[in-house]
């Protein structure tokens, strides 16, 4: 059986394409305006990185902010519902799934079985989001990259308000003004985003194992923050980026005969 699931998120659409339960194929492009056009390619690279072509896909679901516009897809599901089917598959014993993309954070308590009992979202804030470390880093003039890792070398603790995006920000441009040094503001803005994430998923219970998913789970520096705000380590799955996209196509799976 081969089964595909499309995940439209805000910033990207991620695919993955699965046969027999194994991934064989995967797909990453920038949303752009044109959400239809850039999910197509990014079928279309699953479906090379496979070897095979749109009629070998028995079943497409899709998921995301924008699953309804999915392209060839028959059936939709949740973010929240894919996250948990995505990392049922790999990591059974997690029960606590926390999923940071760019503009959204969530918070996931799953059973024994993979199923979601309680979720929680942090209400479109970009405090509480990937966006607001990129934006941070172009202030600081580093990379994204960069950003994550020189958050690593300070043990400052500044206190920054992690309620407001744009205090936050107002924040940081009066900590660059004082000259204070950049490692010392990364740092400060990964413990802020984290402490908002860690505080909104605390709403729903936090039991063992913990895991992270979605983008900003690349970034080493919030990886950090929020390991030490949880004070307890952080299952982080290979391509955390294409969880909910894997949930999807083994939701397809799942509904096809």
């Amino acid at each position: 059986m081969i089964t595909a699931g499309i995940d439209m998120g805000a910033k990207t659409i991620k695919v993955v394409i699965l046969k027999d339960g194994q991934i064989i194929g995967r797909g990453n492009v920038f949303s752009g305006f044109e959400t239809r056009e850039s999910a197509e390619e990014a079928l279309r690279l699953a479906l090379d990185e496979a070897g095979l072509t749109l009629k070998d896909i028995q079943t497409i679901y899709a998921t995301g902010a924008g699953r309804k516009e999915a392209p060839h897809a028959v059936n939709d599901i949740t973010e929240v519902g894919a996250d948990a089917r995505g990392i049922f598959n790999l990591f059974p014993k997690v029960r606590t799934l926390i999923d940071v993309g760019a503009e959204e954070g969530r918070g996931i308590k799953c059973s024994a079985e993979g199923k979601v009992i309680d979720f929680v979202v942090n209400e479109k804030c970009a405090a509480g989001a990937g966006s607001f470390t990129e934006s941070m880093a172009r202030a600081l003039e580093v990379s994204l990259e960069d950003f994550g890792k020189i958050s690593l070398t300070s043990n400052k603790e500044i206190p920054m308000n992690a309620q407001c995006a744009v205090f936050a920000e107002s924040e940081v441009v009066s900590l660059i003004h004082a000259k204070t040094p950049k490692a010392d503001i990364a740092k400060s803005v990964h413990d802020a985003i984290a402490s908002r994430i860690i505080s909104m998923v605390r709403r729903v219970g936090i039991d063992q194992e913990v895991a992270l998913i979605g983008g900003v789970a690349y970034n080493v520096g919030f990886v950090d923050a929020l390991k030490r705000g949880l004070e307890s380590d952080v299952i982080i799955p290979e391509n955390p980026e294409y969880i909910g996209a894997l949930g999807a196509a083994l939701a397809a799976a799942e509904n096809t005969n």
